[in-house]
């Protein structure tokens, strides 16, 4: 993993796409924590899934719906959710979405 640098700039990052209408940027990581910045096209849905890292996530554009353990819920701009390390999560966007999602640890995976 590269230096931390500790500064990002609104246009910090490379634009990633991850699947047809899915895209993301890391903007800031250190080995400990890691923010991304994530946009999903409106009616696509990600897969349920887990992961072992603890990921907080907050709406900055959109609506979402999420489902986190065995929780539902229909998500806006200035909401948030917490995914604990392990539990199975998906989503799907119900517009157009831009996410800030935080991790830690850093996701590796996502670097290379």
């Amino acid at each position: 993993m590269s230096a931390p640098e500790p500064f990002a700039r609104a246009d910090a990052g490379e634009w990633v796409s991850f699947a047809p209408g899915k895209a993301r940027r890391v903007r800031l990581h250190t080995p400990e924590l890691m923010q991304v910045e994530a946009r999903i096209a409106a009616g696509l849905s990600t897969a349920s899934h887990s992961h072992p890292h603890v990921q907080v996530s907050f709406v900055l554009a959109g609506r979402i719906r999420v489902t986190v353990g065995d929780e539902t819920a229909e998500l806006g701009p200035g909401d948030s959710f917490v995914v604990a390390s392990g539990v199975e999560h998906g989503a799907t966007a119900l517009s157009d979405v831009t996410l800030l999602d935080t991790f830690t640890p850093a996701r590796e995976d996502f670097l290379g």
